[in-house]
């Protein structure tokens, strides 16, 4: 035990002049300049633009309370927890269970042949319940925003025009003889 403190008490009195000669760190609010990479004795600084902070897309905030509004006057589902999976019950599991309509099941291939055919999408043949996803709603709601703006410097471009015109009226006004 005494060894081990004697070494310990070695190490700090090795350690207090070499933390006596560095320098005091800078503080953070120092300039840097672009001519001066280095800084005192080596240290190395590194210059970057500081960031404004966080910004989310006003389109995406948009969409959220678009969705979360149409969503609200909607019931919910009951969640049924029954389990009507036949093949649990009992060895031969259920007698008359429901059988795959064929006739439908080729009606749906042919159709889906006849969409690759062309080049189109079959994804759409199996939605059953259309919902507006968080993407479609921000498409629509980026979608109206871009209309607005439109909208807007098509006015103030009107706006332009007619004061134009309007400057230019009394000019005409003016240098026509009477």
């Amino acid at each position: 035990m005494p060894t081990g403190l004697s070494v310990v008490l070695a190490m700090l009195a090795q350690a207090a002049p070499a933390a006596a000669t560095q320098a005091p760190p800078k503080s953070p609010e120092r300039e840097c300049s672009p001519s001066n990479p280095l800084g005192e004795h080596g240290e190395i600084i590194v210059c970057a633009i500081k960031p404004e902070g966080y910004r989310i897309d006003p389109d995406v905030l948009a969409a959220k309370k678009a969705k979360k509004k149409a969503m609200a006057g909607r019931a919910r589902p009951p969640e049924s927890f029954k389990q009507n999976d036949c093949a649990t019950i009992g060895p031969m599991g259920c007698r008359g269970a429901p059988t795959i309509d064929l006739l439908a099941a080729t009606l749906t291939a042919a159709e889906m042949a006849a969409r690759i055919a062309k080049g189109q999408e079959v994804g759409s043949m199996f939605v059953t319940d259309p919902e507006f996803s968080e993407y479609d709603y921000y498409k629509q709601v980026k979608h109206e925003r871009e209309a607005k703006r439109a909208e807007a410097e098509i006015k103030v471009r009107i706006k332009a025009r007619a004061a134009a015109a309007a400057a230019a009226a009394p000019d005409q006004a003016a240098s026509t003889p009477r």
